[in-house]
């Protein structure tokens, strides 16, 4: 048996199943077969309908079995190629009577019928009266119903998927395998509208074949073998007859099945454990049943014994289902239960409803609701999934989804974004104007709201969507509302990087570097930094706008200096050396020559005694020294921005990272560098010096 099963795999496996198929029935229909190939076919035919109805009845999913359509068509093809080569074998057999036709129609044909045609043509009508009238129109218009209804619900549930993903609910994976049960399901039962028709012309064509065997196997056994009528009638109806239920029979098996299959629900049980716990699952339906079947077996005339038999069984189940469920009634009964308690009024609170905070999550007032609904045509959901792209792929790490929900509290046209559940920044959009932004020179002003753009503070003006060509010709930046909010919302990330990395988003990133570099990742962590450490490095590293894109410089990076310290700002003073060549190509991109803001050594001494006396935090330094800094470094800022040159400090590695945290803070823009940041091919150009004579300001 097993050798069998491997060989018709591997016909299948080449391609050879279906052409095999095909030649077996014209061959049934073009070549006269023997009765026992009849036997063997009828009986494989039973076995089949067989087979295909418990695969239904066992599968939890109609998209679990979703070859039915097609094996139905082959099943019918099958049953009527049968039919043709059984009708062949009757009409020129037939007079011989007996087993002429084979053993299976004869068992048929005598057995089931007890040898009389007029008792088996009653059974045949009723078996295809049942088959087409109840089972195959019933099936063909639940089939019918479902194929409309599942192709109108389409659009619906891949919008569905749409908002599920772009919400972070599921993952690309996730959403493609969604899509994908929706084509199936879609197909699926299209495929079944159209098989059920088959199945339907199936039973007139079993009419059909009958009347025409009859009157066929009269003519030929009365006129060509000369029998009389009571003899032709004997042995061609009867092998007629037999030959109908033969072929009826897994005809209504399949029709049944395909009855089943339209009409079933998903669900993670097959049918028989559905019928288990959904019908038998009532005590108080199977007590009643008992009672009034009871009640008619109590009744003089009737069968008392069967109906008094049956009502006593079901009374039984229902005091068993009873008792079982009972029973875990009684262990919680024996718990204290307190005194205020009312049971089934309030559900007892659990850690379900204490929810986690949003990491990223965008509120709007409802005359924003349209921007993010596509249905109504909205962009904004798609911007922001556009936005998390950029921002991994520039970032080095996966940025979390962002939770959009409505907000009645806000004003109708404002929104809010917050960071771990505390806003970072918000705006005013309108969804039926576009912003015009002014950067920095442009030839005429533009009728509208005058406003500033809220993600980098510029002078902008909304305007009607009419006046767009007009605001793009006298220099304007023209966007709708909906890129308005990605462009902030990018922008209040990229500041707050810093604070959307945590350990899970470090400890994926270690993950997939150990697929490329095992050996490092299993020498770092947990063995020489503990991963709040590296946590802490990358932290650092994105809170001064510098990617982690590179990450396996980075390990190695830390991995050679966590033996000499495991203090995380001075790991991070490493990792920027080794990142050098990257953070000065961020900046001036490819120019040899980068201009730099220096300070004065006097001053530079000064604040690196007073750091190293008082601390990294500056506590020593004098409030006017510093206020006289920030002037300083501000004014050079500016003069960099008016030269259209970013704004570079460069100072001793012993005072880089209080330095770039006081910038940070007071000049913002500004970037600060190390004399060992700068990479053996780069040479710098001092354009300004800081607090030539800091005691005079």
């Amino acid at each position: 048996m097993e050798a069998v099963l491997q060989n018709m795999k591997t016909i299948g496996a080449r391609g050879l199943g279906a052409p095999l198929v095909i030649l077996m029935l014209l061959a049934m229909v073009v070549l006269p077969l023997p009765p026992f190939l009849l036997d063997l076919f009828f009986t494989f035919n039973i076995a089949l309908s067989l087979v295909v109805l418990l695969v239904v009845v066992y599968a939890l999913r109609p998209l679990d079995f979703g070859l039915f359509p097609s094996m139905l068509l082959v099943a019918t093809l099958l049953r009527l190629a049968l039919n043709v080569a059984s009708t062949r074998v009757v009409l020129l057999e037939g007079h011989n009577g007996g087993d002429a036709a084979g053993k299976v129609i004869e068992a048929f044909g005598e057995f089931v019928i007890g040898g009389n045609y007029a008792v088996g043509l009653v059974v045949f009508l009723i078996l295809v009266i049942i088959n087409f009238v109840v089972v195959t129109k019933g099936a063909g218009r639940v089939s019918e119903v479902s194929a409309r209804f599942t192709l109108d619900a389409m659009p619906g549930k891949q919008m569905a998927i749409d908002a599920d993903l772009n919400s972070g609910l599921i993952d690309q994976e996730e959403a493609r395998r969604r899509r994908e049960e929706v084509t199936r399901e879609a197909d699926f039962y299209g495929a079944m509208d159209g098989s059920s028709k088959f199945v339907r012309g199936d039973a007139i064509a079993g009419i059909l074949i009958l009347l025409i065997n009859i009157i066929g196997g009269l003519a030929i056994g009365m006129g060509q073998h000369g029998l009389d009528f009571a003899t032709a009638a004997h042995n061609y109806v009867l092998l007629t007859i037999g030959d109908g239920l033969v072929a009826q029979i897994p005809s209504l098996l399949l029709s049944t099945a395909a009855a089943i299959i339209v009409t079933r629900v998903s669900s993670s049980e097959d049918m028989g454990s559905q019928v288990a716990t959904q019908l038998l699952n009532s005590p108080r339906a199977l007590a009643i049943a008992a009672g009034i079947i009871g009640v008619l077996g109590l009744i003089p005339g009737m069968p008392n014994l069967v109906f008094l038999l049956l009502g006593g069984s079901l009374g039984g189940m229902a005091w068993m289902i009873t008792k079982r469920q009972a029973e875990p009634e009684a262990v919680s009964d024996s718990l204290p239960v307190p005194a205020e308690t009312e049971a089934n009024e309030t559900r007892e609170l659990g850690w379900e409803d204490v929810q986690p905070v949003d990491i990223i999550g965008l509120e709007v007032g409802y005359r924003l609701i349209p921007l993010v609904d596509r249905s109504q045509g909205g962009q904004l959901m798609n911007r922001i999934k556009g936005v998390r792209k950029k921002l991994s792929q520039e970032l080095g790490f996966l940025v979390q989804p962002v939770h959009i929900r409505d907000n009645l509290d806000l004003s109708p046209n404002a929104y809010r974004i917050s960071l771990h559940g505390v806003p970072v920044g918000e705006g005013e959009v309108y969804p039926d104007r576009e912003l015009a932004i002014n950067p920095g020179k442009v030839f005429g002003e533009l009728q509208g709201t005058p406003t500033l753009d809220p993600a980098f503070g510029l002078e902008a003006v909304w305007i009607d969507p009419a006046q767009r060509d007009h605001a793009q010709t006298l220099g304007y930046t023209v966007v709708d509302a909906s890129t308005v909010v990605a462009t902030h919302m990018s922008e209040l990330l990229q500041r707050h990087a810093h604070e959307l990395i945590g350990h899970e988003e470090v400890q994926q990133l270690l993950d997939n570097l150990a697929q490329v570099a095992p050996k490092l990742v299993e020498d770092l962590v947990p063995k020489l930094l503990p991963l709040t450490t590296v946590l802490r490095v990358l932290q650092n590293l994105l809170a001064e706008g510098i990617p982690i894109r590179d990450i396996r410089t980075i390990a190695e990076t830390l991995a050679e200096q966590a033996p000499r310290s495991q203090d995380p700002d001075a790991l991070t003073a490493a990792v920027r050396v080794a990142l050098s060549r990257a953070i000065v190509q961020q900046l001036v991109g490819n120019k040899e020559e980068i201009p730099v803001i220096v300070l004065d050594p006097e001053l530079e001494r000064l604040l690196q005694q007073a750091l190293t006396s008082a601390g990294e935090e500056g506590a020593g330094i004098e409030p006017g020294l510093l206020e006289q800094i920030q002037v300083a470094l501000a004014e050079a800022a500016r003069q960099q921005e008016v030269s259209g040159q970013d704004a570079i400090l460069l100072v001793a590695g012993a005072i880089r990272a209080w330095m770039a945290k006081f910038v940070r803070q007071s000049v913002p823009g500004m970037h600060v560098l190390s004399y060992n940041e700068i990479p053996d091919n780069r040479k710098i150009t001092v354009v300004d010096t800081i607090g030539r004579n800091p005691a005079q300001g």
